[in-house]
């Protein structure tokens, strides 16, 4: 929409005062007792930290953590009553899940063990520690939104993404690029050239882009300087019938029918 449609942006490129940048660092499954320490140390200088997973229960098909079983094996590193942990996720009753949200807002619990329910709408300054089990199985978007729920007081904080030991390529790219960049600008766009834009003239909102030779991504000025000139045309000579605009008229009198423009919302 922003390449095509008659929508204009704003960019808000740098973070509120006081604010660090966010250390993300990747650690692969075999690490997760040295990731543990890392917390533990952390809490011992006051801070919290979140555990995140993407499961609520076993599911047959996926191999990776559910919270439950995480929400046990954390306490096994945790243990009671030196250490206080809360449990959030989206099948608790509402009573529940505030209660539990609240302690760890009000700094009563040391660990917050959740799904990505917290992905928004959190905001705790102490919090210094984010890790992610199995990250390799959430979006970019969903990786950036989380890692931004620390980092939001003055204190140096870290996003840790926890994987397993085999990762497809894309599971890769999408490590990566979160541990070299917070900008969520640069996020997008890979996130954008991994998953493709989808057909602009049709319905499928994702996938390879058939341009023979530009790119949305690399190519955005020269997409928003034809914007410009197509406005311009249009303002100028509506129903295009001047001389000039003749080869133009005749093109999209041929694509008249080919395009199913009542599908695209």
């Amino acid at each position: 929409m922003t390449a095509y449609g008659d929508l204009d942006y704003s960019v808000i490129d740098e973070l509120p005062p006081g604010r660090k940048p966010i250390l993300t660092v990747h650690r692969n499954e075999m690490q997760r007792a040295s990731v543990m320490d890392f917390i533990k140390s952390e809490i011992a200088l006051g801070r919290q930290a979140y555990v995140i997973y993407p499961l609520i229960e076993e599911s047959e098909k996926l191999s990776y953590e559910d919270l439950m079983q995480g929400y046990e094996q954390v306490k096994s590193y945790f243990p009671e009553p030196k250490y206080l942990i809360s449990m959030v996720h989206g099948r608790q009753i509402a009573d529940e899940k505030s209660v539990n949200m609240q302690r760890f807002v009000e700094g009563n619990t040391q660990i917050m063990v959740s799904t990505t329910v917290i992905e928004v709408g959190v905001n705790v300054p102490n919090a210094s520690v984010m890790a992610i089990e199995s990250s390799e199985k959430f979006g970019l978007s969903q990786l950036h939104q989380l890692r931004g729920r620390v980092g939001r007081g003055s204190e140096k904080s870290y996003c840790i993404l926890l994987t397993g030991s085999k990762l497809s390529n894309d599971a890769r790219e999408r490590v990566k690029i979160m541990c070299a960049t917070n900008d969520g600008f640069k996020i997008a766009e890979k996130d954008l050239e991994l998953r493709g834009p989808g057909d602009i003239e049709g319905t499928r909102q994702s996938g390879a882009l058939d341009f023979k030779i530009a790119s949305i991504v690399e190519d955005r000025p020269i997409l928003e300087a034809a914007k410009f000139y197509a406005e311009k045309i249009t303002s100028e000579d509506e129903t295009l019938t001047e001389q000039r605009h003749g080869t133009l008229k005749q093109y999209l009198q041929s694509q008249k029918g080919k395009t199913a423009w009542s599908k695209i919302s």
